[in-house]
């Protein structure tokens, strides 16, 4: 195992190196840009309100939207909280079934050329009109929504997987080989460590994808009563005009699907920042 580690970081460069730390000055410099857009956003937007005089039912001032969310803060946490185990169960399960069918996938060949078509297929069918056909076959609630969200964030963890594992540098493969090294220790060292930067990629696509894909579901299969997500709720606030509660739960969702996005990153920061460029410090 120790000889088939030494190959790999000789002839791949992938020897664990340290990570050049940050300055607080180039931290900062990242952070104004958004920040300062994100404040000048805000003030243009009040700004407009103020000059057109746009009524809070066609377009909330940020300060409408800060006294809404404040207001309804304990009816808007349980719908958001509904919409979190919805699409983060989803992101778990697409994640795990879309690395399972790549890895299937790129060990037989003749699995890719039957499946794969399908797998492009899956992705191109509109999710609402097949999210119906869910509430038909299991009812609906929380599990119907949660495997729409899989449904959508599953292609491109698979896509993705599965590029990156049949994007190993053919000489390391080969390599392996000639050091005796059995098909499961190639892959869990080689394969899936070289593939980590594809699969980690398709993840964070999909962190956004299981949360439009459950709140989709929540459109169509959504209840209420206490279970019913965000989606639900943006429902009901277009159906009786509340622009404000429409708002802060489009908000919310966004809140939801960045917490989880920003989860993949650290995880990527975790996994690969010893040794692979895209993780590593920008040196000046």
């Amino acid at each position: 195992m120790t000889v088939i580690d030494n190959i790999f970081h000789a002839v791949a460069g992938t020897a664990p190196r340290r990570r050049a730390g940050v300055p607080l000055t180039a931290r900062a410099g990242r952070l104004l840009p958004p920040l300062g857009a994100f404040v000048l956003g805000i003030a243009l937007w009040q700004l407009i309100i103020g000059v057109f005089d746009i009524p809070p039912y066609m377009l909330p001032s940020p300060r409408t939207l800060l006294d809404t969310l404040w207001d309804e803060r304990r009816s808007i946490w349980q719908p958001t909280w509904v919409t979190v185990r919805e699409s983060y169960l989803a992101f778990l399960l697409a994640t795990v079934a879309g690395v399972a069918v790549a890895l299937v996938m790129s060990r037989w060949r003749l699995t890719e050329r039957g499946f794969y078509p399908y797998l492009i297929v899956l992705q191109t069918i509109p999710i609402v009109a097949i999210a119906p056909l869910f509430v038909v076959w299991i009812g609906a609630g929380q599990t119907t929504n949660m495997l729409v969200g899989a449904m959508i964030a599953l292609f491109p963890v698979a896509a993705n997987t599965l590029h990156g594992l049949k994007s190993i540098d053919r000489n390391l493969v080969q390599l392996y080989a000639m050091a005796g090294a059995p098909p499961r220790v190639t892959l869990f060292s080689l394969r899936l460590p070289g593939a980590s930067p594809s699969i980690l990629t398709g993840m964070r696509i999909a962190a956004g994808s299981s949360v439009i894909g459950a709140i989709v579901g929540e459109f169509v299969a959504g209840v209420g009563g206490g279970q019913g997500g965000l989606g639900y709720i943006i429902t009901q606030s277009a159906v009786q005009l509340r622009t404000p509660q429409l708002f802060v739960a489009v908000v919310m969702a966004s809140v939801v699907s960045l917490v989880l996005f920003a989860a993949v990153v650290v995880l990527e920061r975790l996994l690969l920042s010893r040794w692979h460029e895209s993780a590593l410090a920008d040196e000046e």
